[in-house]
């Protein structure tokens, strides 16, 4: 499985942007959908905007080590031990990256209604040049990014069994999102594997 390049985010994206379509092949992607959304402790959120507290459009799910505390939109998310779907998942995308990660916010995406707005994932506690890997099983669902300066968009197809990584500037400079859709859709499971700095 050679890494991809996707030509048009390299073109746009200050820091760097890798996307493996084909990371897992179908029936075992199949399979760890299932028992992601089945083994994994699932809950929906609330968090402040605009003065009122409301549900997150997704259901979530925060796994690491002890010490791998995370707080993004005034969110604190204390981490559950890690379980072995998880665990195996980790350790195949260290592999293959030759990065070790020590958490994973999990993020189901339970239908067409179900999103991510627009945001970075710049928090302190992520180090200057976050390096996460989202590794995504289920619904394909279009994945955007937009140059906070120029407002420049790049979009791409999230494939069941994909592997994208985004690292070096791309969080300094850049904004992403996976939107709603207007077409009936299934559910997907995404896991992005991150270091959180002590």
């Amino acid at each position: 499985m050679s890494v991809i390049r996707a030509a048009v985010a390299q073109q746009y994206c200050a820091g760097d942007l890798l996307y493996w379509p084909g990371f897992y092949p179908q029936l075992l992607a199949d399979s760890y959908y299932q028992r992601c959304v089945n083994e994994v402790n699932w809950s929906q959120e609330r968090i402040k905007m605009f003065g009122k507290q409301v549900n997150i459009p997704r259901l979530q799910a925060w796994y690491g080590d002890e010490d791998a505390h995370y707080t993004y939109s005034g969110l604190p998310m204390r981490p559950q031990p890690w379980q072995n779907t998880l665990l195996t998942l980790k350790a195949e995308c260290e592999l293959k990256l030759g990065y070790q990660f020590n958490s994973v916010l999990a993020n189901y995406y339970r239908n067409n209604n179900d999103s991510m707005g627009w945001h970075s994932d710049n928090e302190k506690q992520l180090g200057e040049q976050p390096f996460i890997a989202s590794l995504s099983f289920g619904q394909v669902r279009r994945f955007c990014l937009r140059h906070k300066k120029s407002g420049e968009k790049v979009e791409l197809n999230l494939q069941s069994g994909s592997l994208l990584v985004m690292q070096g500037d791309l969080q300094s400079n850049w904004q992403h999102s996976l939107p709603k859709s207007k077409k009936n859709l299934l559910g997907r499971v995404n896991l992005t594997f991150r270091q959180i700095v002590k």
